[in-house]
């Protein structure tokens, strides 16, 4: 065995071996029945992730906004949409989850606003070279008559990243950059005013309550100077290019500064030094290679980064040995936690993930008519990946609905996608709606117990209602008991907390021990074909899976030994 990481020498805050539940608003629980999940379905609902035993909540955007991308795409940053609630709903939230001892993380957007935001308003209206269009980035088109974008980006969510406006006077006018959706202008961070209205927004945010921000966009606050083309099609979240170069929009050395300062107000709410009061960030930050993106925790900057390397890893013994002991180095250095997740409200869920081809590119989306996972393989080494991330030292993030084993929707109709990326792609993409689908929660009620009427924004699949919470409830089997088990052990063994060994040249296997106050933690992850051996005189305390008739552990299974 050979230590990689040493848990004993970071300080015990809380944020360092968090578990942290991603809660989508709109598809968590909906308390008034237009279909919509709400802040009051939140509040309802939160005694289930005390019992779940997690440490904190991450809310999605519950921002005004327009919805043309489910929130991310926000009009009014200090109000909530109406869809949603009112702040005194966003309050009693808070305070109802702080009763029960969990903290709440709330979305922030910084990269751009929603086209509909007064300040981008303001700027339709003022013309050209108007302090109100500094704000963003606008510039004249190239050509005789500017009828070209200004350079050749192209948006994530697919076409131009460039829309022209039409002037107040009726004139063609100039055009404004957009990363994402054409109704999500990008601001321009050099302007001082855009600097401090989001540091206003923190203030506003903290003083209300709230724990912490995940950081929208992290990496793509700041441009190259002058623009520059860039020949390569934007990836969906991987941000990587030619070569793996991340372009000229993404992970630019000037947005380092604007965190410094962030990090600066978060502490100012810490006046005792207790770190138990630490407000937080996390950075959604798609950076290679893991030493880059390490930078972003530097010990004046986020204070967590989601571990997309690990989400991406293949499930191959050798490349999770791989991404677990470049992920130690890279945060280690800058004395950070490695945070870990396998699911988001971007990408795949990994019970379908996991069911694909091993060497299948991650999808953007799955339909009917494409090559549909093996559903039965994929729960299995879903199963066996969460057992191995939450024995993980460091802090991990939970995707809602995946300690019920819910696979993707990927038999949903085209006619009832919401996804921008559907669109902008001429319908050849099919986008995120698969993984955020209302949560089941009593299999024979209206919505599966997601309100009180049968109204859903998005169709559940059918295979829904025999994961409903009521349905895995004390059944010591199900994947909610086996993630409400990794969670308590997680916490009486100590593990987040612990220093890591791996066992190097084991073939298909990963194998880690985990040192704490609470002893020693080993833990098996078979990938190979054949079963391996638990060391005589172990005990087992949880499997992913049933052990074989010997007692040995199957393919595609995780045991926790003691």
């Amino acid at each position: 065995m050979t230590t990689i990481h040493d848990g004993t020498s970071h300080p015990d805050a809380w944020w360092r071996k968090a578990v942290i539940y991603q809660i989508y608003p709109r598809s968590w629980a909906d308390a008034n029945g237009d279909g919509i999940g709400d802040l009051p379905g939140i509040t309802s609902r939160l005694p289930y992730l005390r019992d779940l035993g997690v440490d904190a909540v991450w809310l999605s955007p519950f921002y005004t906004s327009p919805q043309a991308d489910a929130g991310y795409d926000v009009a009014d940053y200090r109000d909530i949409d109406p869809l949603f609630g009112t702040l005194d709903d966003a309050k009693d939230m808070v305070a109802r989850a702080h009763e029960l001892d969990l903290r709440v993380i709330v979305d922030l957007v910084p990269n751009h606003s929603s086209d509909e935001h007064a300040w981008f308003q303001a700027a339709l209206a003022a013309g050209p070279g108007s302090p109100e269009r500094a704000r963003y980035i606008f510039r004249d088109g190239k050509g005789p008559e500017g009828n070209e974008p200004p350079n050749n980006w192209k948006a994530v969510f697919g076409g131009s990243a460039w829309t022209r406006i039409t002037e107040a006077d009726g004139s063609p006018g100039q055009w404004y950059l957009h990363l994402f959706d054409p109704k999500q202008p990008d601001f321009d961070w050099n302007h001082s005013e855009v600097r401090a209205e989001f540091e206003s927004v923190l203030h506003f945010w903290l003083d209300l309550g709230v724990d912490g921000f995940r950081v929208d966009v992290a990496h793509g606050l700041v441009k190259e100077a002058g623009l520059p083309d860039w020949e390569a099609e934007q990836e969906l979240l991987g941000g990587t290019g030619p070569d793996d170069g991340q372009g000229p929009m993404w992970d630019q050395d000037g947005v380092h500064e604007i965190y410094e300062a962030w990090r600066r107000i978060l502490n100012s709410y810490n006046t005792s030094g207790d770190s138990s009061q630490d407000r937080v960030m996390c950075a959604e930050a798609w950076v290679k290679p893991a030493s880059r993106a390490a930078r972003y925790v530097r010990q004046t900057e986020f204070h967590q980064a989601f571990n997309f390397d690990f989400l991406d890893t293949t499930w191959r013994a050798a490349d999770l040995r791989d991404v677990i002991e470049t992920s130690y180095a890279a945060n280690d250095s800058v004395g950070a936690p490695t945070t870990w997740v396998l699911s988001n409200h971007d990408v795949v869920r990994h019970a379908t993930r996991l069911g694909l081809p091993i060497d299948a590119p991650r999808p953007n989306g799955i339909g009917a008519e494409d090559a549909q996972p093996d559903a039965e393989l994929g729960l299995r080494r879903a199963r066996a990946a969460t057992a191995l991330m939450l024995a993980l030292p460091g802090g991990s993030y939970l995707w809602q609905g995946e300690e019920l084993g819910l696979p993707e929707h990927t038999t949903m109709p085209d006619d009832v996608r919401q996804d921008p990326t559907w669109e902008r792609s001429g319908h050849t993409v099919k986008g995120r709606d698969g993984c955020r689908v209302p949560m089941p929660w009593e299999a024979d009620k209206p919505s599966l117990g997601f309100g009180p009427s049968e109204q859903t924004w998005l169709p559940q699949p059918e295979s829904y209602a025999a994961l409903a919470v009521d349905q895995q409830t004390g059944d010591e089997t199900s994947t909610l008991e086996l993630y409400r088990t990794m969670l308590r052990l997680r916490r009486e063994r100590a593990l987040a907390g612990g220093s890591l060994a791996m066992a190097t040249n084991t073939g298909e296997v990963v194998q880690v021990d985990i040192t704490s106050a609470a002893g020693t933690t080993t833990v098996i992850t078979n990938l190979g074909e054949g079963p391996v051996e638990v060391p005589e005189g172990a005990t087992v305390l949880l499997a992913s899976g049933p052990l074989d008739a010997k007692g040995d552990v199957p393919t595609d299974t995780t045991v926790w030994l003691g």
